[in-house]
């Protein structure tokens, strides 16, 4: 976690056995993935704001206040998920600043639970971006201009996105050196990942496909001719375009792969195209894989999950639902 989460207020000893290197604290703040940092700093401000508003310390912060928090958040109806993350961000600045286990969260648990209970009353429901599948990725794949840089770029994007069941940040990431061609198709070399903690990196085998505009080997092999006709054959894969489409410095953020996508899906008048996120091509590959009869354990081996993982099952157990519906041939 980042310093950054604990405020500068808080002194600790100038003993020499609790002193760290700024080398040191450097690497602690980046074997946390940047997102979560982002994201527990961001929850954490939120958290320090709204006790100053009530009065309350943030640090060490009561289990009352902690609860009240919660309660506070439930009030604006905040999904389960989020208030579940600003929990973690609380419990993580109190442990770097010298509170472990601080504050308690039965309380805010509690209030957790009656809010869940309450939105499941609302009929609210967890949001799900809708996966790509094959339709909707073959008609962005229409929407797109290949004789443009950011058409074939996009391409990449939205083939690589599906074929590798790819987090956005897994596609930033990637760098060209990381694409290797065979006779049977395309090995990508995914350096590290959100579920990799110890960055031992995975390679993703990816079969020739049998429809030219979707055939991973001939999209990637076309953006890349395009970048190094333009003198590009090292670095980022998927690199920012202008409006002019000329090739600008430096990669697209997670962020950008995102939106995207999204606006992919609108040009490309999908329905629900409002909804898509790059999140769709991950959940994308594994439906239409599970619909093809592919075992769930290669499944989850590809996208990198583990054979368990209840979110690979989600994706399964979608298909499963209506093809093997027991009311299905039953003769209603």
């Amino acid at each position: 976690m980042s310093s950054e989460l604990v405020p500068a207020s808080v002194n600790l000893p100038a003993h020499p056995d609790n002193l760290i290197s700024d080398s040191t604290r450097d690497r602690i703040a980046r074997s946390v993935p940047e997102n979560t940092r982002a994201a527990y700093e961001r929850q954490w401000n939120t958290f320090t704001s709204w006790c100053s508003t009530t009065g309350r310390t943030p640090l060490p912060a009561t289990a009352e206040t902690l609860a009240e928090y919660v309660g506070h958040l439930a009030d604006l109806d905040r999904a389960p998920s989020t208030i579940e993350q600003g929990i973690a961000a609380v419990r993580t600045a109190h442990r770097h600043a010298g509170h472990p286990g601080l504050p308690d969260t039965a309380g805010a648990l509690a209030v957790l639970k009656a809010h869940r209970h309450e939105r499941a009353e609302a009929g609210k429901r967890k949001r799900k971006a809708p996966p790509v599948t094959l339709a909707p990725l073959r008609a962005m794949i229409d929407a797109t201009d290949p004789t443009k840089l950011a058409g074939l770029r996009d391409r990449a994007l939205l083939v690589l996105g599906f074929a590798m069941m790819a987090r956005r940040s897994e596609l930033a990431a990637l760098h060209i050196p990381d694409l290797a061609f065979t006779d049977d198709g395309l090995t990508v070399l995914i350096r590290k990942s959100k579920t990799d903690k110890e960055a031992v990196g995975a390679e993703v085998t990816i079969p020739r496909g049998s429809h030219p505009d979707t055939d991973p080997v001939r999209v990637v092999q076309a953006w890349l001719a395009a970048l190094a006709k333009d003198g590009v054959t090292d670095g980022v894969l998927l690199r920012r375009i202008n409006r002019w489409d000329q090739l600008q410095d430096g990669g697209m953020s997670g962020a950008a792969v995102n939106e995207r996508v999204r606006h992919l899906a609108e040009k490309a008048g999908v329905p629900d195209a409002g909804k898509f996120t790059a999140h769709g091509l991950r959940a994308g590959g594994p439906t239409e894989a599970a619909k093809a009869g592919t075992p769930v354990a290669f499944i989850a081996e590809h996208g990198r999950w583990s054979p368990m993982s209840p979110q690979v099952h989600e994706y399964v157990r979608a298909v499963d639902r209506w093809r093997d519906n027991p009311m299905r041939g039953i003769g209603l």
